[in-house]
């Protein structure tokens, strides 16, 4: 590779308010070859998203650029007038955002949203336009992808929300991607299949990749070429075999040593039921035709049954779209289920919102999505409060401050940002003010729906720590929905493994994870041991 097609010289980007100017990256230099896949990884904040945003020059207004050059085919895209941006946005560069559901337009169908790229930068449409879509979300692993054209982006899961995205922004065949943790939301069967989806298309189009990730066993499979980012600098860069295997600088030494340890906290033999439901169903019912009529259902949860003990973690496994997420809503009463549902000694299953409210306090819930669960017009301090405002937990906003600093010192955040806003946080920031929200009312029932999937390596091993020091001290239970398995494994006392709605295996989380019985579970670690071989240890394939 001798042809340069990005090249980032000295790039500094800062931040401007009335009160002062904050300097998010720091003279970053790097460059891109053509076909070559260069990785940034670094902690949440560390300036991956800001350097990756402004080869696009997406940054509000509030985004300066001090110094440096961005160099893409010879041409300086900091210069570059808005028209002659436009034409490479979308169809020479193209991107991937972190966040999906943000990301797509939630009044447009899936269908509308991929085409629109094709129309604008490639001129198809009509049927042309229509097979195209077709083979892309095929391409990307979207099951029923005829039926799925026409849905909305709510009605996807978020995995195959990320599958979409991935779709537009191939769809113009671009000379180079920008994925910002495009596998985020991804189980690590799918992601898999992402990953060697990018390859492939990498070497049949000569296009060239800028891959931003905390997952280090991603970094090693894809990447050539890794930079290391640490406070808005590259703190070391060179080939990732190199990187890995004799890192020099002591933050990488620290990121590559950084995973969740430990294991489940063990739970008392006399431990009481908190929680107890099933056989339970969630089916959608689908219509289509001129009178809108039922012609079959979505069976997102089919028959499952569980229960939650005080102090216990039931983990919930499975690919995009078996049900985890819609089974933990069901849990909380906040979508519509068919079956019993009884939380401490009573039956919640018919309780409408009014009804429902005293147990909200003891029950709370973590959504995937960070960005989407938090109120862009709410500061952090009034998102964490509001829980303890709707309960009237506490009487004076002086108290209410106090508790909503703790919260946020507790998940690790200082509690002087507290008057900021969601859009200053980065994506694992915003999580782990997600988190603090939960946590604040002090419940006895939270479900957790992918909430380390947004940090990276080293953060999640803190929450991690954290989520058990939480748990020992308030002998809280938790649902852990997630699909990395490295981080169930240290939290999970029992483990549900879910595929098309209904629970194929169950049991002990040592026993499953020493012993998988079935040929789905079988798959879904050999898929993370193939992933993760560079950090997993104890995540073995039968």
């Amino acid at each position: 590779m001798t042809d340069t097609l990005l090249d980032v010289q000295d790039l500094s980007v800062a931040f401007r308010s009335r009160e002062r100017e904050t300097l998010a990256v720091d003279r970053v230099s790097f460059t891109i070859h053509k076909g070559e896949t260069v990785a940034l990884v670094g902690e949440s904040g560390s300036g991956k998203s800001v350097t990756a945003l402004s080869i696009l020059r997406l940054l509000d207004g509030s985004a300066v650029h001090p110094g440096g050059r961005i160099l893409f085919k010879g041409r300086d895209i900091l210069a570059l007038p808005e028209p002659e941006l436009r034409k490479i946005r979308g169809a020479d560069i193209t991107m991937v955002f972190q966040e999906p559901m943000t990301s797509l337009n939630p009044l447009h169908t899936i269908q509308r949203q991929i085409g629109e790229v094709l129309e604008i930068h490639r001129g198809l449409s009509g049927r042309k336009a229509r097979a195209r879509i077709l083979e892309l979300l095929e391409l990307v692993g979207v099951r029923d992808a005829e039926r799925r054209m026409g849905a909305y982006p709510h009605e996807l899961s978020g995995g195959q929300r990320q599958r979409v995205m991935i779709a537009m922004a191939l769809a113009c065949e671009p000379d180079l991607l920008v994925a910002d943790e495009p596998t985020t939301a991804l189980d690590v069967t799918v992601q898999a299949q992402i990953l060697t989806l990018l390859a492939d298309l990498q070497k049949r189009l000569g296009m060239s990749m800028l891959f931003i990730t905390h997952d280090l066993g991603i970094v090693q499979r894809i990447a050539s070429r890794v930079c290391v980012m640490l406070a808005g600098r590259i703190v070391e860069a060179g080939p990732v075999d190199e990187i890995f295997a004799k890192p020099k600088h002591e933050y990488t030494q620290r990121l590559l040593a950084s995973e969740p340890k430990g294991r489940a906290n063990p739970v008392a033999d006399d431990a009481p039921r908190l929680l107890e439901a099933g056989p339970l169903k969630v089916w959608f019912p689908v219509r289509e035709g001129l009178l809108r009529r039922t012609t079959f259902h979505v069976k997102a949860v089919d028959g499952v049954s569980l229960a939650v003990r005080e102090g216990e973690t039931i983990g919930i496994v499975g690919e995009s779209g078996s049900g985890k997420t819609t089974l933990g809503l069901a849990l909380l009463r906040l979508t519509g289920s068919e079956g019993p549902i009884v939380f401490l000694g009573q039956s919640i299953a018919g309780l409408g919102p009014g009804p429902m409210r005293p147990f909200r306090r003891d029950m709370q819930v973590v959504f995937q999505d960070p960005y989407g669960s938090l109120s862009p017009r709410m500061t952090v301090a009034d998102i964490v409060a509001e829980g303890l405002v709707v309960q009237g937990a506490v009487k004076s906003r002086a108290e209410r401050r106090a508790v909503v600093a703790k919260a946020l010192t507790d998940v690790g955040l200082d509690p002087a940002t507290m008057d900021r806003y969601p859009h200053e946080f980065s994506g694992g920031q915003r999580q782990r003010i997600a988190i603090a929200r939960a946590m604040v009312l002090k419940p006895r029932f939270v479900v957790l729906d992918e909430p380390t999937s947004a940090l990276d390596r080293s953060v999640q091993a803190q929450i991690v720590t954290l989520l058990r020091d939480l748990q020992k001290e308030r002998k809280l239970a938790y649902l852990f929905i997630s699909h990395d398995l490295k981080v169930v494994r240290a939290l999970a006392n029992y483990v549900l493994v879910m595929q098309n709605g209904k629970v194929v295996e169950e049991g002990p989380a040592e026993a499953i994870f020493a012993r998988p019985q079935t040929e789905y579970t079988k798959a879904l670690f050999a898929a993370a041991f193939d992933l993760n071989s560079a950090t997993t240890e104890d995540v073995v394939p039968a």
